[in-house]
């Protein structure tokens, strides 16, 4: 859609200074809502996203680019948001995630590693009868559904 790929431009051209700072998605939502998620290496503070809001609204409304009205929303994926890009897993590297997997399998473990093939997690393997042992599992990214961030409380 051509509003989504100006958008895009917009904000690419207002983080250009930014290198920590990445675009997850840009959507226009079927209430006339356009959605812009941010991310940052060290997270995304409340001026970045104003910042971000101010520069794209002026020249969406200047180049008329949007001919209805809409709302304009700009922010970071929640914590329970799923991973969706590289960057995010590398990002949470260290952290506990769950993974769901295309045939139904689900899995829960340290993230360790993340690279454009796979993800790697440390896991806690339990077999009947035996003591729990820790093992590192690859898990491909074609095979995974969805995954996200454990909230630890410790």
């Amino acid at each position: 859609m051509q509003i989504e790929k100006r958008v895009r431009e917009l904000v690419e051209e207002k983080i250009a200074d930014r290198p920590d700072l990445f675009i997850v998605s840009i959507t226009m939502q079927k209430n006339n809502t356009l959605s812009i998620l941010l991310d940052g290496d060290n997270g995304v503070s409340i001026d970045d996203c104003v910042s971000v809001s101010r520069h794209v609204g002026y020249f969406l409304e200047e180049e008329n680019v949007i001919d209805h009205a809409y709302r304009l929303e700009v922010s970071s994926p929640g914590i329970d948001s799923p991973l969706l890009l590289l960057r995010q897993y590398i990002k949470n590297t260290g952290r506990e995630v769950r993974v769901k997997l295309t045939n139904g399998d689900k899995k829960e473990g340290k993230l360790l590693s993340a690279d454009e093939s796979q993800i790697v997690i440390e896991e806690k393997v339990k077999e009947k009868g035996k003591k729990a042992y820790l093992q590192e599992t690859a898990l491909p990214f074609n095979q995974i559904k969805e995954t996200r961030v454990l909230i630890s409380f410790k």
